[in-house]
């Protein structure tokens, strides 16, 4: 076997090994995958996890970290150019880019989505209405659904917009689960409007009224994902029978850590919500006997 196979083989094990190490509830989403597929979404979470930890990174000023994030989209594009690198991680996306036809202003947007993050100058991050905070949930989530469904297979057009509605239900799952943890890294994603409409003063997430204060804006938030959690059912049969499990699998887990969240009455800051590993593995078989049947 040739140099290349092999450096390339090992390039998507560590890509692997990110994803499993990293992505507690996406990774189980993955495992239902054939194994090419399994490997160019590993990839691609590989890359965005990268992006993701410069965005995050409080050693670093704010502008050192844009700065890094363009590096790493100017280093994939380079790499998909033809260029070449012994960075695993763009190694294995540039190989999957090129088998699944991923367009690559999908993947620079998988970064810009980051910046996103960091470009408020070290105030804190707010959206004034929910048509920005729907942008926001596009670049951070909307585009990774609509570069999963170019790897999952489709061919009815209509698969991208659910896609990107099922991207704004995961990433609002993700703010109701994150408020308390954004807050205290000077991020508050909940929309302004939303907040003036519920008669919140977001002082109280600087005191022990938070779980009391909050519950109405957060319940607001909490219907609007499951409105939008309807068109990953509506997607489910348009991409193709060997991904179904996957989608399926994901969607599961994240319906049910909103509903979890629901049960707590939206108290999400006494302790972290998610699903126990049991509950997930528990889905993770049903997806198998989806992918089996």
């Amino acid at each position: 076997m040739s140099k290349a196979p092999l450096q390339l083989r090992a390039a998507y094990s560590v890509c692997r090994h990110i994803a499993r190490s990293a992505a507690k509830n996406f990774y189980y989403g993955f495992l239902v995958l054939p194994s090419h597929k399994r490997d160019a979404i590993c990839a691609v979470y590989a890359f965005m996890r990268r992006a993701d930890d410069i965005s995050d990174d409080p050693g670093l000023p704010l502008e050192q970290r844009r700065q890094k994030l363009t590096e790493w989209i100017n280093a994939l594009r380079a790499v998909v150019e033809g260029g070449k690198t012994d960075d695993p991680v763009l190694l294995a996306l540039a190989d999957s880019q090129k088998r699944f036809n991923l367009p690559l202003e999908l993947l620079e947007k998988l970064v810009e989505g980051t910046m996103m993050d960091v470009a408020q100058g070290g105030a804190r991050a707010q959206y004034e209405s929910f048509d920005q905070l729907y942008d926001y949930c596009y670049h951070v989530a909307s585009v990774v659904g609509l570069v999963c469904i170019r790897i999952f297979g489709y061919r009815d057009p209509r698969a991208e917009k659910l896609a990107e509605r099922t991207g704004v239900a995961f990433q609002l799952t993700n703010i109701l689960r994150d408020v308390k943890e954004d807050w205290s890294m000077g991020r508050l994603y909940l929309p302004q409007d939303d907040l003036r409409q519920c008669g919140i003063d977001v002082a109280a997430l600087n005191n022990g009224s938070a779980a009391t204060a909050m519950r109405p804006v957060l319940a607001l938030e909490g219907e609007r994902a499951r409105e939008y959690y309807r068109s990953a059912d509506e997607l489910l049969p348009l991409i193709d029978e060997d991904s179904q499990p996957a989608l399926w699998t994901l969607t599961e887990i994240y319906r049910r850590l909103l509903e979890r969240i629901a049960q707590r009455d939206y108290d999400v800051f006494s302790e972290r919500v998610r699903l126990s590993t049991a509950e997930k593995i528990g889905v993770l078989a049903k997806g198998f006997v989806r992918r089996l049947t």
